[in-house]
């Protein structure tokens, strides 16, 4: 399985030409993350699942 092509890094990743990047790519159902540092780890999930999370993050709430 070939991952996908359309990597941006994050704007919080900084200017630097460090490899210390959050990176996103997505696919019609998929998102995909990794770390500049190791991109041949990706971490995929749905925008559903992603939003649950941050949900969970911003209020204090596990339950997401």
């Amino acid at each position: 399985m070939t991952g996908p092509d359309n990597w941006q890094k994050s704007t919080f990743s900084g200017g630097g030409d460090g490899n210390n990047c959050l990176e996103l790519a997505s696919t019609p159902t998929t998102l995909h993350l990794r770390e500049s540092e190791d991109p041949t780890t990706v971490l995929t999930t749905t925008p559903t699942a992603l939003a649950n999370l941050l949900a969970g993050i911003r209020t204090g709430d596990s339950r997401h």
